[in-house]
């Protein structure tokens, strides 16, 4: 078996991790921020740093896409200084909670500023959206770090404008962040590249893993349920079609996604012959200790179950002890 050492993730891990519907376990700081999704959260942590109070709206291994917004959120939105959406469907439940709290706190939609992907096709961050009808707009921007480097960038605007003081803190925070994410961006290139061309090809429970497979070079071949929402229901036609696709492209793996149940992709895989990898962090970070507990750790978590499943194992990019 070969063995691809990613050193360099070793320095990846954040002091702070994302633990999720943190309103009372975060501890003060001269700034507030609600955050939206769990990615948003964590890189929100990062850069703000000993300064910032981040309180993440959704728990961790919650799928944003069913999520509705408690009292809780409204108190912890009416109190922001500075609210942090992801952006796209994942999050635009948070539009009542914003109306309910009366806040008039700036906000920050992330994926209006990152490179997004409609249909395989990428936009500018400074192209209108208005028009533009958000469900074909892939709302998993952040499964390309460089999408991540773009807003932490933002972010940091965004808490020294509402926190001047700070503006060197968190100027030095995103500088720092960055090189972790360019040092991760380069260590999974690597990695994927370790996979034989040919079994470069990705099925998963929904079309999350877009912008990672644009990023690194792989084919999505199809997914359990053909959407950007896991909302949406898979027909037994449609699953039927996935197995021969599986069968007839030799998808070596299949893979489903850390916060939805993975009964019928076990399915498909005994009628495959497809193995089921180990479950990916896709909508959600996971809770503290886990693998996926940040954002950093969650790229490299899904690096290397994609890489040991589609290489049949004989890829291993396991971190070192």
């Amino acid at each position: 078996m070969r063995t691809l050492a990613l050193a360099a993730l070793l320095c990846l891990v954040p002091l702070v991790s994302a633990c999720g519907d943190d309103s009372t376990a975060a501890k003060d700081g001269d700034v507030t921020v609600v955050a939206t999704t769990t990615q948003a959260a964590d890189l929100a942590r990062a850069v703000g740093g000993e300064r910032a109070h981040v309180v993440g709206l959704i728990p961790a291994n919650a799928d944003p896409h069913d999520y509705e917004v408690r009292p809780g959120d409204v108190k912890a939105l009416a109190d922001a200084d500075l609210v942090v959406r992801s952006g796209g469907d994942l999050d635009d439940w948070l539009e009542s909670a914003i109306e309910s709290s009366g806040t008039d706190a700036p906000e920050l939609t992330l994926i209006d500023h990152v490179r997004t992907l409609e249909g395989g096709h990428e936009h500018a961050a400074e192209e209108e959206h208005a028009d533009e009808d958000e469900h074909e707009i892939d709302p998993h921007w952040w499964q390309d770090p460089r999408n991540a480097e773009t807003a932490v960038t933002e972010i940091g605007k965004s808490l020294s404008a509402a926190d001047p003081d700070g503006a060197a803190a968190y100027e030095r925070n995103a500088r720092a962040y960055t090189a972790k994410l360019r040092a991760l961006d380069r260590a999974v290139a690597a990695c994927i590249d370790e996979v034989p061309a040919a079994q470069r090809k990705l099925v998963t429970t929904h079309d999350a893993l877009g912008y990672y497979a644009d990023r690194y070079g792989l084919e999505i071949v199809g997914a359990v349920i053909p959407s950007l929402s896991t909302q949406a229901q898979a027909s037994a036609g449609e699953v039927d079609e996935l197995v021969q696709t599986i069968r007839r492209e030799g998808v070596k793996a299949i893979f489903a996604e850390s916060s939805v149940n993975p009964e019928l992709e076990r399915q498909i895989a005994d009628q495959s012959g497809a193995t089921i990898g180990k479950a990916l962090w896709a909508d959600t970070l996971g809770p503290a200790g886990s693998d996926g507990a940040t954002y950093l750790e969650s790229i490299a978590s899904n690096t290397r179950a994609i890489a040991d499943g589609l290489s049949g194992g004989t890829v291993d990019c396991a971190l070192p002890d």
